[in-house]
């Protein structure tokens, strides 16, 4: 399991923990887990499957209701938790759903903002979509009355609250997430929040494309059939896919049939990367339809081990569950570069001082880095892909 890059002395909880990819970053970022609180089933056991290693050490997987859990069961002095962390369910203020927002029954967010009062963080980060902040007019009135309210009457200063592209990075994916951090006063001078990039600062981003982050898998899947179209066929595949990233990566409900990569958008968008979006393909070892999983005329279709690389994890994440179930929680993951670089930034500004090792008693006008430059480098170990359970 890949280490943190200092011992874990910081503390933390996360709620709506999922299949673990922001854990993972905050992990890498170098928190300790307290707890990581999730009721799906399947994602469970991903998360106790992942959690065994060297470094996660005292953490908690605990399958529960937020809405009825009693953070008692935390075992937590008040005010001595470092961070508080969670991705709060999307749909209510998903572009792809009603957007109803507070008025949604899966609308986690008071539940989240009563965790911070009873527990009392150092800091507090909040993942979601970026309907939640866009178009503005729609959510203003919840999010600046509702949510930056309550965070300000409980003693927190809100330090960022803005869409960051997991293609900058280093995700090989369109996938905007609007990212809240809030800190306590003695901490919020020090959080430094990620520079607005423009079209042209994007140009600068050398994007990790599709193709260069399946290539390994994909030659391994070919190479698994005796087939004599498996080269053409890689070829031209790898062709399609190294022109650019991926479309925004969806995990879909269990209300709505099986697995595939997402609306008739996004499956023009997988098509012209070479890629077949109707479906997800069985894992190299459990192939039973070739032709459905290889040979389309549309390309070769993902499989789950796949798709987690899409989003970031490495080789060592196993998913488990069956296949939906398990490319449903990769889908609605968040992309754990994207949780390393925010986590970095939160304890940095928890050991009081800005990157690059400035103490709290210097008196400082940091520069705000580009994430490119530092977060979005060296990701070759997560290229490859993730174990199928």
């Amino acid at each position: 399991m890949t280490s943190t890059d200092s011992e874990s002395r910081f503390t933390s909880v996360e709620i709506c923990a999922g299949a673990g990819g922001q854990a993972l970053g905050l992990h890498r970022a170098g928190f300790r887990h307290h707890a990581l609180i999730e009721i799906d089933e399947n994602a469970v056991r991903t998360l106790e499957e992942n959690t065994k290693g060297d470094g996660w050490e005292g953490c908690r997987v605990l399958k529960r209701d937020l809405t009825t859990f009693d953070v008692a069961e935390l075992d937590l002095s008040k005010g001595t938790l470092d961070l508080l962390a969670g991705g709060v369910p999307c749909p209510p203020f998903s572009a792809a759903g009603k957007q109803l927002g507070q008025d949604d029954e899966r609308d986690l967010f008071p539940t989240m903002l009563q965790m911070v009062a009873d527990l009392r963080p150092k800091a507090v980060m909040i993942e979601n979509v970026r309907g939640l902040l866009e178009p503005a007019a729609k959510f203003k009135d919840y999010r600046e009355n509702t949510i930056e309210r309550r965070l300000i009457d409980e003693g927190y200063k809100v330090c960022m609250w803005q869409v960051l592209e997991a293609w900058h990075f280093g995700v090989p994916q369109l996938r905007p997430r609007a990212i809240l951090v809030a800190l306590l006063p003695e901490y919020a001078p020090f959080f430094v929040p990620f520079e607005e990039i423009d079209a042209e600062g994007e140009k600068e981003i050398q994007k990790l494309t599709v193709g260069h982050a399946l290539e390994t898998t994909m030659r391994l899947r070919y190479g698994a059939v005796n087939d004599p179209r498996a080269d053409k066929a890689f070829k031209d595949w790898f062709k399609a896919a190294s022109a650019d990233i991926a479309p925004t990566l969806v995990g879909g409900s269990k209300k709505h049939g099986g697995a595939d990569l997402g609306p008739t958008r996004a499956k023009r968008a997988w098509g012209k990367l070479g890629v077949d979006g109707l479906g997800v393909a069985n894992d190299r070892d459990k192939m039973v339809d070739k032709e459905r999983d290889l040979f389309s005329a549309a390309g070769p279709k993902l499989t789950v081990e796949q798709a987690a690389i899409i989003q970031g994890f490495p080789t060592t994440w196993r998913f488990m569950g069956k296949k939906t179930a398990a490319y449903r929680q990769v889908g609605n993951a968040f992309p754990p570069p994207m949780a390393e670089a925010v986590g970095k930034r939160i304890k940095a500004a928890l050991e009081k001082k800005v990157p690059g090792g400035t103490s709290a008693g210097d008196v400082v006008t940091p520069e705000i880095p580009r994430p490119s430059a530092s977060e979005a480098a060296d990701r070759g170990g997560d290229r490859e892909g993730a174990g199928l359970g």
